[in-house]
């Protein structure tokens, strides 16, 4: 019996991330709304509540996309409806504001839909619109982007622990491997840890240490899901909500440890507390890799392994599948691809297929619980949920 008081994912959709030329903010908006009715079993007068997390940032003209929703269905004429950012972690933010609006007893069913069109558009355009979610580098002028602010943590983690040339191609390979088996992903392709390992006219230095296997790719794409109360689809189980929770850092570069990721850490274990639960109770974690030294520094942050020693998580099996605990078997925003409002909200389709069995790329066998973490900026905006099975 599922009490009042929780809230379960009952259905979802997720369209493929990658280069879609035909595609426009609206029809990925309204492809994966649809999609995630119809999977979830509920019909558009049902919806009490729509949100779209996008960060957009000047990738779109269209500032004002919170109704594109209601080109779904004439049905949804008059139902609520908000746009959500918070930079990369807008998607999450966008299920949290949906959860919010459900247990507070507001609303019995909320669709949330994440969504992006970032490729199309000149990489100096795409490079400015993410800057904007720098305190430092907002409006100023990048060759290397966000790629540039992660390098400068790889190079404070070189310094007080050693190189992670080797790691991060490791990573990068892990990444390459579970995507080229996700019908979602956008870089399907088994690159080996070799290739990813080595600077090479295919994989050139971006911001050192980062080589372009160590970057998420530009990519368009939405996911979506429902928010209610009682199982509702007929295709598979709905996903309870076990926890969730949120923490934000200081914006200045100046007032974070690039290391620390404090904020990150105290969204886990607010989120794991929500739940009543502990990291060992996990079967697998989708998070943050827009680039692979942010999953290098989060196993550490999840303590997989002390810090600065991440690396034993990779050497021991702890990250990889059948491993004590699975880190993006999707393939991650590294290789699935990290169309930014959409990730989040892809984050936690792609536990809740794993949590029912239904992921179509590698499945963590009996998989019962799994969370997400999802970030915005360099470790500014943390938002983790737990996910359950019934």
């Amino acid at each position: 019996m599922v009490s009042r008081d929780e809230a379960l994912v009952v259905g979802w959709s997720h369209t493929a991330f990658g280069k879609h030329a035909e595609a426009t903010l609206e029809s990925l908006v309204v492809e994966a709304g649809r999609a995630a009715l119809l999977d979830a079993g509920i019909e558009p007068g049902q919806v009490d509540l729509v949100v779209l997390g996008q960060f957009n940032s000047g990738l779109q003209p269209l500032g004002f996309p919170s109704s594109l929703a209601l080109q779904i269905d004439d049905a949804l004429l008059g139902v609520p409806a908000l746009r959500v950012e918070n930079a990369c972690a807008s998607g999450s933010a966008a299920v949290h504001t949906g959860l919010a609006q459900l247990l507070s007893g507001r609303a019995e069913h909320v669709l949330v839909i994440g969504a992006e069109k970032m490729t199309g558009l000149p990489p100096e355009t795409v490079g400015a619109a993410l800057l904007g979610a720098d305190y430092d580098a907002a409006g100023t002028t990048s060759t290397t982007g966000f790629a540039g602010l992660f390098a400068e943590v790889a190079r404070a983690y070189e310094e007080r622990h050693g190189p992670v040339g080797d790691t991060l191609g490791a990573i990068a390979a892990k990444s390459h491997r579970l995507a080229a088996a996700n019908p979602f992903a956008h870089l399907r392709k088994d690159l080996g840890a070799e290739f990813c390992s080595t600077t090479s006219d295919r994989n050139p230095m971006v911001a050192e240490p980062l080589r372009r296997t160590d970057c998420s790719p530009v990519s368009d794409g939405a996911a979506a899901l429902v928010l209610g109360r009682r199982p509702t689809s007929r295709r598979h189980d709905a996903v309870r909500v076990a926890g969730w929770a949120f923490a934000n850092d200081h914006l200045p570069t100046a007032r974070r440890d690039p290391l620390a990721f404090a904020a990150t850490e105290l969204a886990w274990q607010r989120a794991l507390a929500d739940a009543g639960m502990s990291r060992a109770d996990l079967d697998l974690v989708e998070l943050h890799d827009c680039f692979t030294i942010a999953e290098l520094q989060l196993y550490e942050v999840l303590g997989l392994a002390p810090r600065g020693a991440g690396r034993r998580a990779l050497d021991e099996g702890t990250v990889l599948p059948g491993g004590a605990l699975p880190v993006n078997p999707s393939g991650g925003l590294k290789s699935k691809g990290h169309p930014v409002g959409a990730t989040g909200v892809s984050q936690h389709v792609s536990v809740a297929m794993q949590l029912t069995g239904t992921f179509p790329g590698v499945q963590v066998e009996n998989a019962r619980v799994g969370a997400v973490h999802n970030m915005g900026g360099l470790a500014v905006a943390n938002h983790v949920s737990v996910l359950a099975a019934l």
